[in-house]
């Protein structure tokens, strides 16, 4: 039936004046002689109208190129080879084998006979020559002959042998057809030539065994060194790996111990950034600060900066962000200030007063004395403008466990303070609560302390503390270079971006 060779392709030779035909037919009409092709190309070129009908008098010669279904059985059977023939006016049409699908000739003297157009089974198997008459090959003809020759095939090394196969069988292209049908780009631009494809693969590993890398750098290399450039380095040279904030630009060698005091101490610390921070007496300390008082760094500005980064170390134990966000006001952090009576004392209210300003639950003990140093004095008069909770004795201190207890009952000068009941109550309070402890400027004697702390905070330069002082972490208090050196220390910051960084001991 006609309706069998719809979506077949075919060329359509009409003469030398109308040429030659290319395209998939559409529709066969056997009463009024006529057949149409969709897509038509005339000559390899694209026709400007989607569909061209042919009368079956100005056909001179017919070649179906494509039958659906045909090409997928021709890898896995033989070829055969059979008899068959449009009969236009009687005449028989000559009938060869090329690969490329079934030919049909007749007279020039035009016919109204009718066009008998074998079945689909009777020409499945066979190859058909092509015409003399043909002018040229467009488009369609060579992408078809490249798909179905042997030279229009990859034959990769890791498949079969290609001497079990028959000569004409190999393994297509996958970008050739798709779902049946030609996966066409450009024809207008891309019709005219197309490349023989290679039968073998390029030898890539052949071709870069040529090429000597090693003697190629030496060259550059040498170059380089003569014209004065900087050299891109060997194959076998390693680079250097660097941060992405570190600087690779040539520089001075990096001196670690930037610090040095007049009288050598047994204990030495480092910063994160291996900068040596030397211990220093607790007389050169004192005299560090007389001579920054001297010059203008008072004891209400020291307090102030020492209750800052005592606050801010103390805001990151508690959790930093992740504590202290709106999300977690439920939460709020409790801390308990224990200070005494005297200028380490004022450091731990102040700290405690900027805890609070950051909506920490703060609870300061102090004992109550009739008369108090004056910087206590100021220090309590702005805590109690907050919503801090002063007590006086142990017993208002909480029983349930807090978050963190900041410790600054110890002095330096009065180691008789340990003697006093409120000294003795408030340690005995701090053993059972077993909260984390944070000291600020802790003793340096440890018989002189009577809390063990987990951290311990020093300011300016560190005094040689012992194990039960923890971590140990330094705070800058805003003393200023020239400061250091009328005492003797050659001071050079490590702080860094920091107003408190950890130190280790070496």
């Amino acid at each position: 039936m006609a309706t069998e060779w719809i979506g077949s392709i075919v060329s359509i030779n009409c003469g030398e004046t109308l040429g030659v035909y290319q395209g998939r037919v559409s529709s066969v009409d056997h009463l009024n002689q006529t057949i149409s092709l969709t897509q038509p190309f005339h000559n390899g070129v694209k026709c400007l109208v989607p569909e061209v009908t042919f009368r079956a008098r100005d056909i001179m010669e017919l070649k179906i190129l494509e039958i659906p279904g045909l090409l997928s059985s021709r890898n896995s059977v033989d070829v055969q080879q059979t008899d068959s023939s449009i009969s236009g006016t009687g005449y028989p049409g000559g009938i060869n084998q090329n690969g490329t699908g079934k030919m049909v000739k007749k007279p020039i003297t035009s016919t109204t006979a009718p066009l008998n157009i074998p079945r689909k089974n009777d020409i499945r198997n066979q190859d058909v020559t092509s015409s003399p008459q043909q002018c040229s090959k467009s488009y369609v003809d060579r992408q078809m002959e490249s798909l179905l020759q042997s030279k229009g095939f990859r034959r990769r090394h890791n498949s079969w042998s290609s001497s079990s196969r028959h000569p004409n069988q190999a393994t297509p292209k996958k970008s050739g057809l798709k779902n049946g049908q030609i996966k066409t780009k450009d024809d207008e631009c891309f019709g005219d030539d197309i490349d023989e494809i290679l039968d073998t693969d390029f030898d890539f590993e052949g071709n870069l065994a040529l090429f000597d890398k090693a003697a190629v750098f030496e060259e550059i290399e040498t170059y380089e060194r003569r014209s004065g450039t900087r050299s891109r380095g060997t194959p076998n040279e390693k680079p250097s790996r660097y941060r992405h904030d570190e600087n690779i630009l040539e520089s001075e060698p990096i001196v670690y111990r930037r610090i040095v005091v007049p009288q050598q101490t047994s204990k030495e610390y480092c910063t994160d950034a291996g900068l040596v921070v030397p211990s220093i007496s607790y007389e050169l300390h004192k005299k560090l600060l007389a001579v920054a008082e001297k010059h203008g760094l008072t004891v209400e500005r020291r307090l102030e900066m020492t209750g800052v980064c005592a606050s801010q170390m103390a805001l990151t134990l508690l959790g930093g962000p992740n504590r202290l966000n709106p999300k977690n006001i439920h939460q709020r952090p409790t801390v308990a200030m224990l200070c005494g009576p005297h200028e380490k004392g004022a450091q731990g209210i102040g700290c405690g007063r900027h805890l609070a300003n950051h909506d920490v639950h703060v609870i300061l003990f102090i004992p109550n004395f009739v008369k108090m140093l004056e910087s206590v004095t100021n220090e309590l008069n702005l805590f109690n403008r907050t919503q801090g909770q002063q007590v006086s004795t142990v017993k208002d201190l909480p029983d349930s466990p807090v978050d963190l207890v900041i410790n600054c009952l110890d002095c330096h000068e009065n180691a008789f303070v340990r003697d006093q009941p409120w000294y003795k109550a408030a340690v005995e309070w701090t053993s059972r609560n077993r909260a984390p402890v944070l000291s600020i400027d802790p003793p340096m004697n440890e018989l002189e302390q009577g809390i063990d702390a987990k951290w311990s905070l020093e300011l300016g330069l560190p005094l040689p503390l012992g194990e039960r002082a923890g971590r140990v972490y330094l705070c800058d208090i805003g003393i200023p270079q020239k400061v250091f050196q009328e005492v003797g220390i050659n001071y050079h910051s490590p702080f860094g971006c920091k107003f408190v960084i950890p130190l280790h001991s070496t």
